[in-house]
């Protein structure tokens, strides 16, 4: 590795910062076989916050109708072929009680943008997850919604929203995401930050167009707005939809971009997506050994998770697979926490309005 990379990842492990001409530079030079110094820093960053603890979140994808048409996504308004579906409360409240006896002490109600659940239906859900079951938090990833919608969420007992801006740049936004406007997209991340969520942003990576220099201002995007989660994944574009014969985004350049997302916030909780999974049978392995520290399993009913189908051939791993997750997280270096496993300076304030 020439000196100039080594001297700019010292400074970024020392700084946790580079200036937007530094991080072009590494995005333009490090490739994946000569990035094991990064990696090194990366892990390190993470062991000084997080120790060596892996911890699991268990989603339940609750409903594929969504009201949006993006170009890459399998459950879009327009495909005609998806067989759509929707969980009763009594359903999901079922998949929680199923996680809960596994030991899982987070559940990830995800749906696509579906207005059929209202926040009053949404409100009693969470309210009966929490006294049901002690100790249990709640992530929501249910996408865009007034700011009225979270604050009622919130005070319902949810502790963290997910919500992906998808891509920074302006005319990828908006030509991947008809009807659709980033900086909407981009107000609801800063109203759910202000509410009191725990708020996970994240990106694409491999959208047509996207550029090295795209992604170093994702990065100072990130680092800005300081979000408690980021989740990032290679497109894996759904082949009945406008960019279903595009090329599948990067595992390798996945993997050292969640490295830099480490070191540029210490503290983030960073999952390795099911999309590095399905793209690469050792994609846990790789996102663990460049700082990632959240795994996501599947708690959904078996017959609705063909259904929930954002991309072909999901790698999604069944949540009661703990041994084999288990294993492949100890043989990566790394150990299983099933606690809440929250961000580790994040208390829960009173919500704004």
């Amino acid at each position: 590795m020439e000196k100039k990379l080594k001297g700019l990842l010292a400074k970024l492990y020392r700084k946790n910062f580079l200036e937007k001409p530094e991080l072009l530079y590494l995005l333009e030079n490090i490739t994946y076989r000569d990035a094991g110094l990064l990696f090194a820093y990366a892990r390190k960053t993470r062991v000084k916050t997080y120790q060596r603890k892996v911890y699991l979140r268990s989603v339940v994808e609750f409903s594929n109708h969504c009201r949006n048409n993006c170009w890459y996504c399998g459950i879009r308004r327009e495909n005609k072929k998806v067989e759509r579906y929707r969980l009763p409360p009594e359903t999901i409240l079922a998949c929680c009680a199923s996680a809960y006896q596994a030991g899982y002490r987070t559940i990830v109600l995800q749906s696509g943008e579906d207005e059929f659940y209202t926040a009053a239906v949404l409100a009693d859900l969470i309210q009966t997850i929490k006294r049901e079951y002690p100790g249990m938090a709640v992530t929501l990833s249910i996408g865009e919604a007034s700011r009225e919608k979270y604050y009622r969420l919130y005070q319902a007992g949810a502790d963290r929203f997910l919500l992906r801006h998808e891509t920074i740049a302006t005319d990828l936004y908006e030509r991947y995401h008809p009807g659709m406007n980033l900086q909407q997209r981009l107000q609801c991340l800063k109203e759910l930050k202000e509410i009191g969520f725990q708020t996970g942003a994240g990106f694409i990576v491999g959208l047509p167009g996207q550029t090295n220099e795209i992604l170093a201002e994702e990065l100072l995007f990130l680092t800005e707005f300081s979000p408690d989660m980021v989740g990032i994944g290679p497109l894996i574009p759904h082949p009945e939809t406008p960019l279903g014969k595009s090329p599948a985004g990067s595992v390798e350049k996945t993997v050292i971009l969640l490295a830099l997302i480490r070191l540029l916030l210490p503290e983030v909780l960073l999952p390795v997506t099911t999309a590095v999974n399905t793209l690469d049978k050792y994609g846990w392995e790789k996102g663990l050994a460049a700082g990632a520290n959240v795994i996501m399993p599947v708690v959904s009913p078996a017959e609705c998770r063909r259904k929930y189908e954002i991309y072909k051939n999901k790698a999604g791993v069944d949540y009661a697979a703990l041994p084999e997750i288990k294993k492949r997280v100890e043989n990566a270096g790394f150990e299983l926490d099933m606690s809440r496993g929250d961000h580790c300076k994040r208390l829960r304030p009173a919500a704004i309005i």
